[in-house]
């Protein structure tokens, strides 16, 4: 169940004119911890200089109070990163830093290009020298070696020569600069707070801090923020729009507005209802998968009028690491996240409902997990989207697809693998029935069909630049 086995890239949060323009970045971070956990970073600006902090770990590990005094100024930006085969060293995390004939300027980014093998082969042929594994660095290089006369002419030459995904967000010592892809694969949102702008991968970011959403940065848009106010430029030309799907399955925070300002946690709930209408069966209890289930689990109990009820209960105080005893303990991976609440269970049909599986081993775990400790009677898992068997090359970390168990064994097999006496997944055209303009998501996760090209062994290259 793809709460182990499948990780967003990343998340950012940009801020410009506000007295306080570091610790708004820091309590944005915070509330977009779930986009990244390996590290973060926030640099900002005085006007005159930019001021870099980042490291690897949690937003609260990283930021104390001297770190957060040291980043002067009304302006930041702040990113925070999930490394994958890119690794986790210091050197990938964001925001990057450069010195370039603008001056300083720096760069977060969310998302993946598609290009990135390419781009960075013809950069080191014009003397390029990269210092970090992130495709971002790309972005930065080309910028750099734009020709064009202004800020945001070199912008525009860049982002129009990179393929993929991205939501990004520049500043320099006078402005702040966010463009999101011509597709809008990723989320990306403007507010205003107390006369600053914000922007944001999720609107949860401006709850935390008391912003108001205004609207989405529209695929191909590019927003420049300065002393002069807000000004929109078409950036890149939008033929079709590409949201992520997985966005309102598991990705984003219940409490966000994404992609035109649709709550994700009630697109959860319609997901569960239709579950339910799909694969109904009789059973005693409804129990989700927490964190990312309850949603879709309060709706399937609704529409089938079976009792929902907390049966796994989740420990969210374990950390990014944790020591595993030498003595063997049976299912010690998934019980120090997960354990079951065996008052709840014991000789019960039990319907678990998860948004996804992705290798089966984790799910076979917690199958076995609710026979054994549960003591459940039956055990029927309902999944609140389609089978997942294609990867994502747009800023999800997804496992290669010969380890998709849905990519090589059909409904049945994986029944059988998971010991359940029943499983069912949403249809597609039941995740088209609850999707709100079901025509501009990317679904390439399940049906293999990839809105956006590839250039020669691009998804081969992409291993080394995952940002």
């Amino acid at each position: 169940m793809n709460i182990y086995d499948m990780k967003e890239e990343c998340g950012i949060f940009g801020i410009y004119g506000h007295p306080e323009a570091a610790n708004m970045a820091y309590l944005g971070l915070y509330a977009l911890q779930h986009r990244g956990q390996e590290g973060a970073g926030i640099c900002s600006s005085d006007g005159r200089n930019l001021h870099l902090e980042k490291s690897l770990g949690y937003v609260s590990e990283i930021f104390n109070e001297k770190r957060l005094r040291r980043l002067l100024g009304e302006s930041a930006i702040g990113h925070n990163r999930y490394s994958t085969a890119g690794g986790n060293a210091q050197k990938n995390v964001q925001p990057i830093m450069v010195n370039s004939s603008l001056g300083s300027l720096s760069i977060a980014h969310n998302g993946n290009l598609t290009n990135a093998g390419v781009l960075k082969e013809t950069l080191e042929r014009d003397g390029a020298i990269f210092q970090s594994n992130a495709d971002s660095e790309v972005i930065v290089h080309l910028i750099a070696h734009s020709t064009a006369r202004t800020a945001e002419e070199k912008v525009i030459e860049a982002v129009n020569q990179i393929h993929g995904a991205f939501s990004l967000l520049i500043l320099k010592e006078d402005e702040l600069i966010a463009v999101r892809d011509s597709f809008g694969v990723r989320p990306m949102c403007i507010g205003t707070l107390d006369g600053a702008y914000v922007v944001a991968s999720e609107t949860c970011a401006f709850d935390l801090i008391g912003a108001t959403y205004i609207r989405d940065v529209e695929p191909g848009e590019m927003v420049v923020i300065n002393k002069n106010g807000i000004n929109s430029i078409r950036a890149i030309r939008s033929a079709m729009r590409a949201h992520c799907a997985f966005e309102f399955i598991y990705f984003s925070r219940p409490d966000s507005y994404i992609f035109g300002g649709t709550n994700v946690h009630r697109i959860r709930k319609a997901l569960g209802r239709q579950l339910a209408i799909e694969s109904y069966v009789d059973a005693d209890v409804v129990i989700p998968v927490p964190d990312s289930g309850v949603a879709a689990t309060i709706g399937y109990a609704n529409q089938s009028i079976i009792p929902f009820d907390f049966g796994l209960v989740r420990n969210h105080y374990i950390g990014r690491t944790f020591i595993e005893p030498k003595q063997n303990i049976r299912h010690f991976g998934v019980k120090i996240k997960l354990n079951p609440v065996q008052s709840i269970l014991r000789g019960k049909r039990v319907v678990v409902v998860d948004d996804s599986i992705v290798r089966g081993t984790t799910s076979k775990k917690i199958v076995k997990m609710l026979r054994e400790v549960g003591k459940a009677a039956e055990i029927h898992v309902r999944i609140s989207s389609p089978c997942t068997i294609s990867p994502c090359f747009y800023g999800i970390d997804t496992p290669t697809r010969n380890e998709l168990i849905a990519s090589t064994h059909q409904v049945e097999e994986i029944r059988k693998y998971l010991t359940a006496d029943s499983l069912s997944y949403l249809s597609f055209d039941g995740l088209n029935s609850v999707l709100p303009n079901p025509d501009d998501y990317c679904y390439a996760c399940f049906n293999s069909k990839y809105p956006i090209s590839f250039i020669r062994e691009e998804p081969a290259q992409m291993e080394l630049f995952l940002a």
